[in-house]
């Protein structure tokens, strides 16, 4: 296959980064719709996209099943497949699940960093794991096709959430928290369960998440996926870049405030600097990811290895996960066949 895929950005869109993600290859990426916005406005982030759609049709469609992600590599073009990075879009009420999966939404992490009505984020100081409403809508998106991701929960509600969910789960953008501790990074048991349980995880390059920051050096990257695969195998590795390209540092205090607090909450990274830190310089935009493979092969990955962490495993993942599961009167019809 050797697809490329992101397993998540959010860019400040525009034609110049349609045309980086044409010029980089890029087949698919998982694009965040919302931080704290509720359905209308997650309604009104779908609008706009619907208006790049039909602007740079030649650029860009929306995906909604796996085979799109073929017709975007047949095509020349990307496909787009929709995210949210807090559950606020479904407010309090589990039948907007499966509104918003009609509409597009194929991925919706349970919490961002604080407490939702779900499960516990990274930043609590006490986590409870998944809510009696938590474990109903993991039920519910099991059902009609929407990954849980876990990348900004607490470690107690991302095992919580691997052991209920009944479909695999995926952490889209995080690294190992013992490579660089920072609190949205994953301890080893999280990854150890992924890796069993036919999950996803995405290596993120957001200089918060990297040993070094800013200066992490492409090297240290690759050599600490390589551990990663040495432990736990290939069979579960992607990329989540988190690449945040050309948005402004205000957006920083909506991510880390949102509405919740009248302080900003200037969350990771050092108060004196709150807005978004310089990608490494082996990474600046979407034409960069030929580095990353360059990389990879250097600490030994194989041609094969590097199709899988590079887009083939995101893409049986997604072939397995956005389909609604049959209910039992489907069940029993095909049955009868």
């Amino acid at each position: 296959m050797n697809f490329l895929i992101d397993g998540l950005q959010y860019s400040n869109w525009s034609e110049t980064i349609f045309r980086q993600l044409r010029a980089g290859g890029v087949d698919a990426v998982h694009v965040t719709l919302v931080y704290h916005e509720n359905f209308r406005e997650t309604v009104a982030r779908i609008e706009q996209w619907n208006r790049w759609f039909e602007r740079w049709p030649d650029l860009i469609f929306q995906g909604f099943t796996a085979e799109d992600v073929q017709l975007a590599r047949a095509t020349g073009r990307t496909a787009i497949f929709f995210g949210a990075q807090n559950p606020s879009c479904i407010e309090d009420d589990i039948g907007l699940v499966e509104v918003l999966h009609r509409l597009g939404l194929r991925f919706m992490q349970l919490t961002y960093n604080n407490q939702s009505l779900l499960a516990t984020g990274c930043y609590e100081t006490e986590d409870t794991g998944l809510t009696r409403m938590g474990r109903e809508v993991v039920a519910e998106m099991n059902r009609v096709g929407m990954v849980v991701d876990m990348s900004h929960s607490g470690e107690k509600s991302t095992l919580a959430a691997l052991e209920h969910s009944a479909r695999p789960i995926a952490v889209t953008h995080a690294n190992p928290h013992d490579w660089h501790a920072a609190r949205r990074n994953k301890s080893d048991a999280v990854i150890a369960a992924l890796a069993q349980t036919g999950g996803m995880f995405g290596f993120s390059l957001y200089p918060h998440h990297l040993h070094k920051g800013s200066a992490c050096e492409l090297d240290d990257f690759c050599t600490m996926i390589a551990r990663i695969a040495e432990r736990h195998g290939t069979h579960f590795l992607g990329i989540g870049t988190d690449l945040c390209q050309d948005q402004p540092d205000s957006v920083v205090e909506w991510m880390r405030s949102g509405r919740w607090t009248k302080s900003v909450d200037f969350g990771e990274g050092s108060k004196d600097a709150p807005g978004f830190p310089p990608m490494p310089n082996w990474f600046r935009d979407n034409r960069d990811f030929g580095n990353l493979r360059a990389g990879l092969a250097k600490v030994g990955f194989g041609p094969d290895e590097i199709a899988a962490l590079m887009g083939d495993n995101w893409a049986r993942f997604f072939a397995s996960s956005f389909g609604m599961l049959p209910s039992n009167s489907q069940a029993m019809e095909r049955a009868a066949q």
